[in-house]
């Protein structure tokens, strides 16, 4: 696996304007990190490169690893994170035909 670059912070800055209009299109439920849900998160940035996703639960500390466990599975970086909503980047690769 090639190392990702990090983000600077006018980049972080400019992706969550860009996230700020979007909508949570994956739902992480009481079942927490399943194998469909780290799946779907993979599909979705491979689509978007930018996503936000919902975690639902109460407990901060599960949400927080959570976030962990989900950006270590997807190679996704975190961008902001507020309360239940992550919002995570993921850049395209040059080609997807070797996928």
């Amino acid at each position: 696996m090639a190392d990702k670059k990090l983000l600077s912070k006018q980049e972080i800055v400019a992706l969550r304007a860009q996230a700020h209009g979007l909508n949570p299109v994956v739902m992480v439920g009481q079942k927490g990190l399943t194998d469909a849900v780290i799946r779907e998160t993979d599909t979705a940035l491979r689509a978007h490169e930018l996503i936000k996703v919902r975690v639902f639960g109460d407990d901060r500390d599960e949400r927080e690893q959570i976030c962990r466990e989900l950006c270590a599975a997807t190679d996704a970086q975190l961008v902001q994170r507020i309360g239940k909503l992550l919002v995570l980047y993921r850049e395209k690769p040059e080609t997807d035909e070797a996928v």
